[in-house]
């Protein structure tokens, strides 16, 4: 499996020597999920970050009506992982599953603690990356209280730019928060006012 894209992606914060490099890809776990593959399940501790390097998870929760709520994407080049478990080693809520076939590395937080011991720069960099999710995930809890159902597609659209068309369109409607039918009449409605 390839690491020049996980790579390249902290190379965007920080720079590693040839040897950070290589202790750094040592602690990693390559793995390969196919289509609804399950990588996390609610309820389990969650004891790694995970890198997509092709294809794409979704982290997501079931209500207590079956109904799904998709929190996030993770397209190639993101990181994902329940962070609540992953910080407090206590069962989480979030289920992380392949859209499709999707190849990922796995960073366990035992080796992301020894990554922080022996190249204390990745603090930064995991520092970086978490404060750009924490941004996110308030900006779309904001978005999903204050805005109309378009403009929160209009987010998405902007947010995850190479998903428009990749992603089931029940999966885009439980991102920002409506039903499938609803979808499909927001859809049509937008087509026509573009023509």
């Amino acid at each position: 499996m390839s690491t020049d894209l996980i790579l390249k992606s902290i190379g965007k914060y920080i720079g590693l020597t040839d040897e950070e490099r290589e202790y750094f890809l040592s602690l990693l776990h390559p793995k390969e999920l196919t289509r609804k593959q399950f990588l996390l399940k609610e309820f389990e501790v969650c004891k790694y970050s995970a890198f997509v390097n092709s294809g794409c998870l979704r982290g997501y929760t079931v209500d207590e009506n079956g109904l799904e709520h998709v929190m996030n994407f993770a397209p190639a080049g993101w990181w994902i992982a329940d962070m609540y478990s992953l910080l407090s080693q206590k069962p989480g809520t979030l289920n992380i599953d392949a859209i499709e076939p999707t190849e990922i590395l796995l960073l366990s937080k035992v080796k992301q603690e020894l990554l922080y011991h022996e190249v204390p720069k990745f603090e930064r960099f995991f520092r970086i990356i978490t404060e750009n999710s924490l941004v996110a995930y308030q900006q779309r809890l904001m978005d999903n209280l204050s805005l109309p159902a378009e403009e929160r597609y209009n987010n998405f659209c902007r947010r995850y730019p190479t998903l428009i068309h990749q992603l089931p369109k029940k999966d885009i409607a439980a991102y920002i928060g409506v039903t499938p039918e609803f979808f499909s009449r927001m859809m049509a409605k937008l087509l026509r006012a573009e023509k």
